[in-house]
């Protein structure tokens, strides 16, 4: 049954954004980010819904988030949770960052800005895996021409009028136009966009696809939930700490969240859904006593549900960064990085396994920037389209305060070294074709390194993309976690829709791919709630 309109308020003086606060609604939705800000927008179109948003950062009206050109300045600052990685002996004993979205629209505020649909392997997989042609490529394409405005080319795979604005930079980089030119002279085709056909071909460059509009971000929140704010039935509420979800028996019943400092139970009448992303979504459900029951046990936290495969299977694009000197200074434009390209380290791929994006300034680790990063410069960012390193989250106590511990095990696997070997050879033959003459002078890092230094230079330059993933994923086996609907095995009423539910991640960046689970998730629980 649905929540009534009168239902007792919390008192409770917090920074929400619309509405009084419940004390119960029909679904909460754990985390405002490209997945979450779907779900709630969808399900608070049916005004019989009671939606409750909760999103642990606070407002995205602030000039870092809202001005694209300025992303970087996210990255370690207040909108971010700044999580760190392990130390790790494959990359030489480095810690990596890791960046999660802490404010409203989650990665989809602080990120590059590039909308990316994942190839036509990666959602077939997804349909194999969860055994449902639900997830297949035609299937989702189905889903991105109706959320789609796209402002190019005309395309049949494209979607016009929906929703979500995506376009190319209309003044593209020099350095841009110059990265799609040299890798077609290397044999690598061009296309007018990298979420047409390229999306269905085995390798392709494009100038990318991004969500900007005169300067300023699109994020996923901005685009579906702040239009619907004065809806009566949708409360969001910003600066809301899940610390886990409550259950009656094995009913997901509801969530303890911090508001100010104090702990409070809200209800959820018919759905919790957790959409905190690959690393709190799995953080949320162990604490919530539903993972690895010798973990939790050891942890001191009560088994509601033995799901091993809970934090597990963590994937990113890892990537590794080449760097050349401009003649003459040249400004970023845009999001700073206008082109983009899918690779094979194989020939006899079907489909891409390197992914690389064009940064218009020098980008690199602090350890490869040793090496003499330029002042003024562009660089490729090559990353590892489709890892088979496994990293996993854990819990490091029993406190909801205390970070998880991250294990990305980033090059643990040999062929992801092999692959990356390929990637920055790759990225070295396309900086130094004709295409770049009149656009920079030199290759500033790594320059001319024998094969034991190329590795060296691998490992020191290895950094993540941000694309965290898969680690509550979906599938049919001992180690999934989530079902081809979303639900978690072994409880009810309770949904996860963000990129933990992947089974591999998907070749691009991961935005996109995570708007359609969002959609997918509202999908069926409009299905079920209705």
């Amino acid at each position: 049954m649905n929540v009534e309109n009168n239902a007792q308020t919390m008192n409770v003086d917090v920074a929400y954004v619309t509405g009084a606060l419940k004390t119960a609604y029909d679904v909460i939705v754990c985390g405002a980010g490209s997945s979450g800000s779907v779900v709630a927008r969808r399900l608070a179109e049916n005004p019989g819904i009671q939606v409750l948003l909760l999103e642990a950062g606070g407002s995205d009206e602030v000039p870092s988030v809202m001005e694209a050109a300025r992303w970087a300045e996210n990255l370690g600052g207040p909108t971010d949770w700044s999580f760190a990685a392990e130390p790790s002996p494959d990359l030489n004993g480095r810690s990596l960052p890791m960046s999660v979205g802490k404010v409203l629209g989650g990665g989809s505020s602080i990120n590059v800005m590039i909308w990316s649909r994942g190839h036509r392997n990666d959602w077939d997989h997804f349909a194999e895996e969860a055994g449902d042609p639900a997830w297949s490529y035609t299937s989702i394409l189905d889903i991105h021409r109706r959320i789609e405005d796209w402002r190019g080319r005309p395309d049949p795979r494209r979607g016009v009028g929906g929703l979500l604005a995506v376009e190319q930079f209309p003044d593209p980089h020099p350095a841009a136009r110059a990265m799609v030119d040299a890798a077609t002279s290397l044999g690598i085709p061009a296309f007018d966009s990298p979420n047409g056909a390229m999306m269905e071909a085995e390798q392709g460059c494009a100038l990318s696809d991004i969500r900007v509009k005169d300067g300023r971000r699109l994020s996923v929140f901005d685009t579906y939930v702040r239009p619907v704010l004065d809806r009566p039935n949708l409360t969001v509420l910003t600066e809301a700490l899940v610390h886990r979800v409550i259950f009656a028996g094995r009913r997901a019943a509801g969530v303890e969240v911090v508001l100010q400092g104090q702990l409070h139970r809200i209800d959820a009448v018919q759905q919790v859904v957790l959409s905190a992303g690959a690393i709190n979504t799995p953080r949320m459900l162990m604490h919530s006593g539903i993972g690895d029951g010798e973990e939790l046990k050891r942890l001191g936290i009560p088994l509601v549900q033995h799901l091993p495969g809970v934090g597990r299977n963590l994937q990113d694009h890892t990537c590794f960064c080449t760097v050349w000197e401009y003649g003459e200074p040249i400004a970023p434009r845009g999001n700073g990085s206008g082109a983009i390209l899918y690779g094979k380290s194989d020939s006899g791929a079907i489909s891409p396994d390197i992914l690389m994006c064009q940064a218009e300034f020098p980008y690199c680790s602090p350890e490869a920037a040793r090496r003499g990063l330029p002042s003024h410069g562009w660089s490729m960012v090559a990353g590892l389209a489709q890892p088979k390193s496994r990293g996993r989250v854990q819990l490091r106590s029993s406190s909801p305060h205390d970070p998880p511990t991250i294990t990305t095990n980033a090059l643990s696997h040999p062929d992801d070294m092999t692959v990356a070997r390929v990637a920055v050879e790759l990225s070295r033959e396309i900086g130094a074709a004709k295409a770049f003459a009149g656009v920079s002078v030199r290759e500033a890092i790594p320059g001319r390194l024998d094969a034991a230094e190329m590795d060296g230079f691998i490992r020191d330059s290895a950094m993540p993309f941000f694309h965290l993933s898969c680690t509550a994923r979906m599938g049919r086996d001992p180690l999934s976690v989530v079902s081809g609907d979303l639900k978690v095995y072994g409880v009810s009423n309770l949904t996860i829709a963000d990129a933990s539910v992947m089974p591999r991640i998907t070749s691009g960046n991961t935005m996109a791919s995570c708007v359609i689970i969002g959609e997918r998730a509202a999908e069926i629980l409009l299905q079920e709630l209705s």
